[in-house]
Formats: structure tokens, sequence, C-alpha cells
């Protein structure tokens, strides 16, 4: 038997606002990308800075979670797996793109447009979400998974 493991876990900024979209069969679909950086100094000790980007895929009800809460700037915690896949462009030739599919998603803070004490006791409906499952609006106050 083979075994194998394909898990992601990434927390970074959301880069732009998610764009949703619907397959034939009317499944919706969210993709958005997500910036992850890294800081260190460098032998000098001069501050260095590099930032990954990261293309964030979501499917059905995650999707339409997304699109509702979750917008440019935006600090999530995205867990799920990666995947490439390829396809033609216009013009015909063979392009490759990775990919993470999101099978969690945690808001790490205030939506967008809330201050003071209303962000604070705000508890996002799509925190604890799990693709797949109907239950949601955990605690933001429980610990991540790691």
């Amino acid at each position: 038997m083979s075994r194998s493991l394909n898990k992601v876990f990434l927390i970074g900024n959301v880069g732009k606002d998610p764009n949703v979209r619907y397959t034939s069969k009317g499944d919706p679909v969210a993709t958005f990308p997500l910036a992850t950086s890294e800081v260190w100094r460098d032998k000098d000790g001069q501050i260095q800075e590099r930032t990954d980007w990261h293309n964030i895929v979501a499917w059905r009800k995650l999707a339409e979670i997304i699109q509702e809460l979750v917008n440019k700037g935006s600090r999530v915690f995205v867990e799920g797996r990666i995947q490439t896949r390829s396809f033609e462009d216009r013009s015909g030739e063979r392009r490759y793109i990775t990919e993470v599919v999101a099978e969690n998603l945690l808001l790490l803070g205030p939506r967008t447009g809330m201050s003071g004490d209303d962000a604070l006791n705000d508890r996002h409906p799509l925190a604890g979400y799990t693709a797949g499952s109907s239950s949601h609006g955990k605690n933001l106050d429980d610990d991540l998974p790691f």
C-alpha cells in the first residue's frame, strides 16, 4: 500500500477580492490570491522580506461563504491540499497552474467595516467552517490546530 500526504496550512492576507464563478452544473467556485511573508535578518543585520503568492480555490458552500465574508486584505488561515492542473490558453498552448484547494478557512481578523467593540465581539460565521460540513460558527478564541 502506498501512503502519502498532501496537506497545506497557510496564514496570510488576501490579495484581491475573491472571484466567484459557477460551473456548468451550477456549483460555485471561489478563487483568490493569498500572500504569505517571511522576514529575516541577513548576514549584515539588514531586515529582509520575501512574499510568496498562493492561488486559493474553494468549492460549493465554502465558496459562497467566502464570497460573502472575505475581502482584499482579510487575514485568513487556509487548510487544504496542493493541486496542479493543466489547461489550454487562448493561443492553444498548454499551461500549468498550482493551487491550494481549500478544505477549511478561518477568518483571523474582524470583518471589513467593523471597529471597536463590534469587531472584538464579532463571531464570524466562517470561523471553523470545514468544507462538506454544515457546522460552523466556532468561537474565534479557539486555538488554531497547530
